[in-house]
C-alpha cells in the first residue's frame, strides 16, 4: 500500500516496482482493503492502492472525497464584467471623482488611460438575509443573494483576453490544456452515457475569444474536450435524416441493414470489429434522441419559460442557453458551459460607452443567471449543482478615454451558487478603489482547487501523465494553488 506521504497522483499511465510488487504479492489485500475504505468513504486521495490505469471512457468513476457538488454549470462571462458597477460598491470613487487613483493603476490601453477616477452612476442595495451589495442592474440576482457565495477578492496573472481565459478555463495562460470540464469529466466521467459528458453552449451566432479552447480537452483524450450543441436549429450537425428520405425508407434501410448485420454476425462469430461498430452506430442514434429532447425547452411549462426570460427578446437567447442547461443537468450531463450572446464583440468588454453597455449586457443575464438558480433549487438539484458566474478578470475603478473602463487584473468578483459553497457568503475585499483584492486575496488556481475539491477531487491528486511529466490542472508545485477553505460549506 502506499503510505501517506507518498500519496497516490490519480490516473496515470505507468506505475512504480512498489506498486507493481504491491499488485503481485498483496493484490487481493490491497483490493479488499481498498473496497472497505471505499464503503466508509475513506479512501480519499491515495485511493489507488494498485495504482489507475488512464480510462478513456466516460462511465462513472468515484472523487477521491466525499463530493458536495455532482455536476456543474459554468455561466462564463466574456470579456470582463465591471464589479465595481454590479458587486462591489467604492465610495471613495464618488469621493475622489476626477482626481487619480493613489499610486496609479496598471492599464492595459495605457495610452488612452486618463488615471482619474470614475464613479459608477449605478445605485447599490443589500439583499437578502445576508446583506449581500449588488447594484440595480441585476435586480434578479439579488434576489437569490442567500444562496450566494460572492468572492470579491479574485485576482489573475494575466491582462489580456486570451491569457486571462486560458488561466481561468484551464489553469495555465497558454494554449494547449486541457480545461476544467474537460478534467472534471476525466474525473469522474458521466452519469448518462447516451449524452455527452461535457456539453457547451455558446451564442449560435459565433464564438467568443479563444473559440473551441474555452472547451479543450489539450492533451487529455479528445474524448473529454466538450461537445458544442446549437440552441437553434438542428442540435448537432449530421444527425437529421437526409432531405428526400421519409420515416418509412428510412425504416426500411435499417431494417435491411439489421439483417445484413445479422447474416454477417452468423457468417463470422469470431470477428468483433462489425459488433464494436454496430454498437457505435447504436450510440449514435442514442445520442440523437437524447439530445434533441434535453434541448427542447418547448417540454417546458410557459411559468418555466417565462422565469427564464423566454418571453422577452432581450433575455431569451441567454434564457434559452440557461433552461437548456438545466435540462442537461438533470438528464446526467456532469459539465455544461454556458457564453454569453456576442454584443458589440466580447459582451463585458466596455472600452467605450461603458454605462450603456455595462446595463445592456447586465439585462441580457441577470433573469437567466438567476433563473437557473432558482429553477434548480426548486428541484432539489442545487444542493449537489455547482453554478459558476464568473469571468477573466474586472474593470479598473479609472475611466479609459472618454467614457470606457479598461482591463483590471487586480481585484475582480465573481459568484458561486450550491454545489457546497458557502450560501450568502461575501468573502474577501479590495482596496477603497476597487482596484486591488487586499482581504483574503484568492488566485485563480486557488479557485480552481476549490472547485475541484467541492466535487470531492484531488487538485493535486487528478493527474495524467504528459511527455514524461505527472499533469495537473492547478500545477500547485509551481503555481502554489491552495483550497480556500473558508469557501466550502460544512460537509
Amino acid at each position: 500500500m502506499p503510505q501517506a506521504s507518498q500519496p497516490s497522483r490519480g490516473f496515470r499511465n505507468v506505475f512504480t516496482r512498489r506498486e507493481a510488487l504491491s499488485r503481485a504479492a498483496l493484490g487481493m489485500g490491497s483490493m479488499a482493503l481498498a473496497a472497505l475504505l471505499g464503503e466508509e468513504g475513506l479512501l480519499g486521495r491515495f485511493a489507488a492502492a494498485a495504482g489507475h490505469v488512464t480510462p478513456n471512457d466516460t462511465l462513472p468513476r468515484p472523487p477521491h472525497f466525499a463530493a458536495r457538488a455532482k455536476r456543474v454549470v459554468l455561466l462564463f462571462q466574456h470579456g470582463g464584467p465591471s464589479h465595481v458597477d454590479l458587486f462591489d460598491p467604492k465610495p471613495a470613487l464618488e469621493k475622489y471623482s476626477g482626481q487619480p487613483v493613489p499610486g496609479g493603476v496598471e492599464a492595459f490601453f495605457d495610452k488612452q488611460d486618463s488615471g482619474k477616477c470614475m464613479p459608477s452612476p449605478f445605485k447599490f442595495a443589500r439583499h437578502g438575509q445576508c446583506g449581500m451589495h449588488f447594484s440595480e442592474l441585476l435586480p434578479q440576482l439579488a434576489t437569490c443573494a442567500d444562496s450566494i457565495c460572492q468572492i470579491r477578492s479574485m485576482h489573475t496573472d494575466f491582462n489580456d483576453h486570451e491569457g486571462a481565459i486560458r488561466l481561468f478555463q484551464t489553469g495555465k495562460g497558454r494554449a494547449g490544456r486541457p480545461t476544467l470540464g474537460a478534467w472534471v469529466t476525466y474525473g469522474l466521467g458521466t452519469d448518462n452515457q447516451n449524452l455527452p459528458a461535457y456539453v457547451v453552449l455558446s451564442d449560435p451566432n459565433g464564438d467568443q475569444v479563444d473559440g473551441s479552447k474555452n472547451w479543450s480537452s489539450g492533451w487529455l483524450p479528445a474524448l473529454y474536450q466538450g461537445t458544442p450543441l446549437r440552441a437553434r436549429g438542428t442540435p448537432l450537425f449530421n444527425l437529421a435524416v437526409p432531405r428526400g428520405i421519409n420515416r418509412q425508407m428510412r425504416d426500411a434501410e435499417l431494417e435491411l441493414l439489421s439483417a445484413l448485420n445479422q447474416e454477417h454476425r452468423q457468417q463470422y462469430p469470431h470477428l468483433s470489429e462489425l459488433e464494436a461498430r454496430i454498437k457505435n452506430y447504436e450510440l449514435a442514434a442514442a445520442i440523437q434522441t437524447s439530445v434533441t429532447e434535453a434541448l427542447d425547452t418547448s417540454r417546458e411549462s410557459a411559468e418555466t419559460q417565462k422565469l427564464y426570460g423566454m418571453d422577452r427578446e432581450v433575455t431569451a437567447p441567454y434564457g434559452t442557453r440557461c433552461l437548456m442547461a438545466r435540462r442537461l443537468l438533470e438528464r446526467g450531463v456532469r459539465f455544461v458551459s454556458v457564453f454569453n450572446d456576442l454584443i458589440l464583440g466580447d459582451p463585458w468588454d466596455t472600452h467605450f460607452d461603458h454605462n450603456k453597455r455595462t446595463r445592456q449586457v447586465a439585462e441580457n443575464v441577470d433573469r437567466p443567471s438567476a433563473a437557473i438558480i432558482q429553477d434548480l433549487k426548486r428541484r432539489g438539484m442545487l444542493d449537489d449543482t455547482l453554478v459558476i458566474w464568473a469571468g477573466e478578470f474586472g474593470r479598473l475603478p479609472v475611466v479609459q478615454g472618454k467614457d470606457g473602463r479598461d482591463h483590471n487584473r487586480y481585484g475582480f468578483t465573481i459568484l458561486l451558487a450550491g454545489g457546497g459553497a458557502v450560501p450568502g457568503l461575501t468573502f474577501g475585499a479590495t482596496d477603497d478603489f476597487g482596484y486591488k483584492a487586499v482581504d483574503n486575496p484568492v488566485a485563480v488556481v486557488d479557485l480552481q482547487a476549490t472547485l475541484l475539491r467541492l466535487l470531492g477531487l484531488d487538485h493535486e491528486g487528478l493527474a495524467f501523465l504528459h511527455l514524461g511529466r505527472d499533469e495537473t490542472m492547478t500545477d500547485a508545485a509551481v503555481t502554489g494553488a491552495r483550497i480556500v477553505a473558508p469557501l466550502l460549506g460544512s460537509s
